[in-house]
This record gives C-alpha cells, sequence and structure tokens, in this order.
C-alpha cells in the first residue's frame, strides 16, 4: 500500500489540479473506460476529503455508435467512486452529416456528443467539463480533439502528460475494478472512412465481438469491408483464433457475415486509419 501511494504521488501535479478541479461542480464524460474511470475516481476521492466539495458528475452517452456493454460497466465503476451517475440518451442518426461517416467523423461524433454535455451540465449549474483524453492520445490520428478544444473541454490527464500506461498503472492502486479493461471505442471504427454509417451492421459487429469475447478474446476487433468480417486479435492469439474456426465461422454466419477472413497481422488499434 505504501508502494503503491508513492506511485500515485508521483503524479503530484496531477492530483494538485484534481484537488483544484474538485472544488466544484464538474461533468465528466463518463465511458467506463479506464482514463475516465480514473479521472472520476481522483476526482470523487478529492471532493470526498474537502469540507465543501463539489458535485462530481459521471455522465455517460447512450449511443447506436458505442458497444452495448458500455453503460452498465459505467454504471458498475460510478457507484465504486461514489459519483452521481447520470446517462445522457443521444441518437447520431439525427445527424445527417455523420452519417455520411467523413474521415473526419470524430470531430463531428464528438462535437455533437459535448455539446449535448455541455447543455445537460449547464442546466444543472456546472461550468467545469471534462474528459479522460491521455497523452498518448495526442500522438495518433484524433480529429475529435479539436472539437474538446473548441469547446472548452479540459483532459487532466493529456493535459499533464499522463500516458496509458500511467493510466492502468494508476486504476491498480486505486482498486478499480476496469484497471484491465481493453479500451472500446465506438462501433464507427470497424467501417471504412466513406462508408455510410449503418445501425443495424453495428448491433451485428457488436453481438459478433461480445461472442469472441466470451469465446476468451478480450481484445477483438470485427472490421466490415461490405461482405468481408476481418478479425483482428493479438497477434499470438492467431493460432488459437484459427483453432476455433468452426466456432467463429458458424457464429458470424449466423449474424449475416457471408465471408469471415483473420488478419495475419493481428489487432491495431485505429487500423482503418492507415492511409490518412
Amino acid at each position: 500500500m505504501i508502494s503503491g501511494r508513492k506511485n500515485i504521488m508521483n503524479h503530484y501535479t496531477l492530483i494538485k489540479e484534481i484537488e483544484q478541479m474538485a472544488g466544484q461542480d464538474v461533468c465528466l464524460a463518463f465511458s467506463g473506460g479506464v482514463d475516465s474511470s480514473v479521472l472520476l475516481k481522483l476526482l470523487c476521492d478529492a471532493s470526498g476529503r474537502m469540507e465543501h466539495g463539489g458535485r462530481i458528475y459521471a455522465v455517460t452517452f447512450q449511443t447506436r455508435l458505442h458497444p452495448s456493454a458500455d453503460v452498465e460497466i459505467a454504471g458498475r465503476v460510478a457507484e465504486e467512486t461514489g459519483a452521481v451517475h447520470c446517462i445522457l440518451p443521444v441518437d447520431e442518426s439525427e445527424n445527417e452529416e455523420l452519417l455520411n461517416n467523413p474521415v473526419n467523423r470524430c470531430y463531428l461524433c464528438k462535437k455533437y456528443l459535448f455539446s449535448r454535455l455541455i447543455a445537460f451540465g449547464r442546466d444543472k449549474g456546472v461550468s467545469l467539463f471534462l474528459d479522460g483524453t491521455n497523452a498518448d492520445d495526442l500522438k495518433v490520428y484524433r480529429p475529435g480533439l479539436q472539437a474538446l478544444k473548441e469547446l472548452g473541454i479540459r483532459s487532466p490527464l493529456a493535459e499533464q502528460g499522463v500516458t496509458k500506461a500511467d493510466v492502468r498503472q494508476l486504476a491498480e492502486q486505486l482498486g478499480l475494478s476496469v484497471a484491465s479493461r481493453p479500451s472500446a471505442p465506438c462501433l464507427a471504427t470497424r467501417i471504412p472512412y466513406g462508408t455510410r454509417l449503418d445501425f443495424d451492421l453495428f448491433e451485428r459487429i457488436d453481438q459478433a465481438e461480445t461472442f469472441l469475447k466470451e469465446l476468451g478474446y478480450p481484445v477483438v476487433r470485427v472490421r466490415v469491408h461490405g461482405e468481408i468480417a476481418r478479425l483482428e486479435v493479438p497477434a499470438d492469439r492467431l493460432s488459437d483464433l484459427a483453432a476455433d474456426s468452426d466456432l467463429v465461422v458458424k457464429k458470424l454466419k449466423e449474424l449475416g457475415f457471408p465471408y469471415i477472413t483473420m488478419d495475419l497481422e493481428g489487432f491495431r488499434s485505429g487500423s482503418m486509419d492507415i492511409n490518412l
């Protein structure tokens, strides 16, 4: 416990920044992933130590573009931290520009979602809005970060140089149940840019990935190119996936994927972005 506390205090500037923020009411965009969960835990702990700490609203978007398990997981983690958990339903099908899935899709989506978050928070008198972007996110293609900047959303982890590895270490030290949870990006990342968003397809992709996770592949992506479902698992699990091919093919064909292929490069985050 002592060594864990020492490691947490290695992020002294982050802790001090969080303590200042926790003195006021805060809205945090909360997915239940490890990044936003660490931020939520630090905020709630800091607020709880104060005589007049602010209310910490953990706001989870209930969308058509995110895995169905996200809301349930977010609710569990919010309960662990003692935050006020709020579910904000949104329907991306209302945004015609987003439906066309251009290369700046993430920008359009973040602008749409976080504008809703700001409206929600202002109704409650909140003026500070946060998200869980970490320092590693600044090094890859993330057009949505521009939307956050335009809207005035703060990202304390990124601002203080906290990497994904740092976040996972902090989550473990803080005792969060999602410390080892793999990233769960939006389902639109499973199709090529320019392919119109198809919510029925995303539901089938979600079911396929849920099946593969239950089969023992916690890190998996089902990328769809027309009639082809391209499966990504970590490179060291490719032989396992090949051995499970009969089960996998049967299930995915039942879900309506006529052609199923295994990506020999293995899992790569953002593999749909390689031509950008």
